[in-house]
């Protein structure tokens, strides 16, 4: 406890400059304004000099929020879509991975070293790839960039893109459930307890899977029939926003701008190509071609999650198929990386 006010000069505006972003954002009419407009805020004082640091606990209490909210998604009807397009879904997952390796393929024969291009640039979560590059020697710092600028451009193209697609105001409200607190306060403090068990069990990222998986449970168990209040929802969108922001500053983009801008075209290609493939399944299977695009793309499942609920798509399909996809990831990519590093190898001996 001594410790956090003790580091509470160095953060104490960083909420207050959120705030004021999500607030721009939403002036201006931007999609999911408190996510978008705390990140851009943040970078920008960061850029200009002032350091405002990452909130204690920040990032994880914004997960749990939201982890809470797509978990309450998984009703009965839900579950039996997601199982009816479970083979599209998995094709989905794969096909996204072939298109990552395309592109890494491309950067190593543009130079770059294999391990730290296939790590840098491989759509899974971002600790999880900066602890493989570590086992396997990579260079850590670019991959840490690659997963930064990817989520962050992500974030900034996509949200947009697809309201202007559906030919949906931001501002456009859909009917929310109403906010059951008998059922949401028990499981707001279960989903705490199972990321602190799922951390325990050295899971991948415990404070979004824990959550959801409880609150996803309980929905389809007991078809549940309501929502996080808009509030808390706004809260887990400023705190991962503000966490986004913090890892720019000047000294960032200064550090290694032909890398950075490698990194952001490898980006805006792989969502055009995501896009891309996704038309051509819709049109072959006759499924939503938003829903599918935004299942596909190879961002955070957070925020496309938030995109899905705004847009009023299928939250729970477009969920799964981002889980769907990072399952396919950790199982593949190091067995991946082993062998590729094989084949490139052999005609050495």
């Amino acid at each position: 406890m001594k410790a956090f006010f003790t580091s509470m000069g160095l953060w104490w505006a960083t909420p207050l400059v959120g705030i004021i972003g999500a607030l721009l954002a939403s002036y201006f009419n931007w999609p999911l304004p408190w996510i978008i407009g705390s990140m851009l805020a943040v970078i920008m004082v960061r850029c200009l000099g002032w350091r405002v640091g990452e909130i204690p606990y920040g990032r994880l209490s914004g997960q749990w929020m939201i982890a809470t909210s797509i978990g309450l998604h998984f009703t009965p009807a839900v579950l039996e879509q997601i199982l009816g397009h479970f083979m599209m879904m998995l094709s989905a997952a794969i096909l996204t991975l072939l298109l990552a390796l395309l592109g890494i393929e491309f950067m190593r024969r543009k130079g770059m070293d294999l391990t730290t291009a296939f790590f840098a640039f491989m759509p899974a979560n971002f600790s999880e790839m900066i602890q493989a590059g570590i086992r396997h020697k990579a260079n850590v710092s670019q991959i840490a960039a690659a997963h930064s600028m990817r989520l962050v451009l992500i974030v900034l193209c996509v949200p947009p893109a697809m309201f202007f697609t559906a030919h949906i105001s931001p501002s456009v409200v859909h009917a929310r459930l109403p906010s059951d607190w008998y059922w949401l306060l028990p499981l707001l403090a279960g989903g705490a307890l199972t990321a602190v068990i799922w951390k325990r069990c050295r899971w991948p990222n415990p404070w979004m899977f824990g959550p959801m998986a409880l609150c996803a449970a309980v929905t389809a168990s007991f078809n549940l029939q309501t929502a996080l209040p808009v509030e808390l929802s706004h809260y887990g969108q400023l705190m991962i926003g503000c966490a986004l922001g913090g890892y720019f500053d000047r000294h960032f983009f200064r550090s290694s701008p032909a890398y950075l801008l490698k990194v952001s075209l490898f980006t805006l290609i792989m969502i055009l190509s995501t896009v891309a493939l996704a038309a051509v399944i819709a049109f072959w299977l006759q499924v939503p071609l938003l829903t599918l695009a935004l299942g596909m793309m190879p961002g955070s499942s957070t925020e496309m999650y938030l995109t899905a609920e705004a847009l009023n798509l299928a939250v729970g399909v477009v969920t799964a198929m981002q889980i769907m996809r990072l399952v396919v990831v950790m199982l593949c990519a190091e067995p991946v990386h082993g062998l590729w590093l094989k084949r490139l190898r052999r005609p050495e001996k």
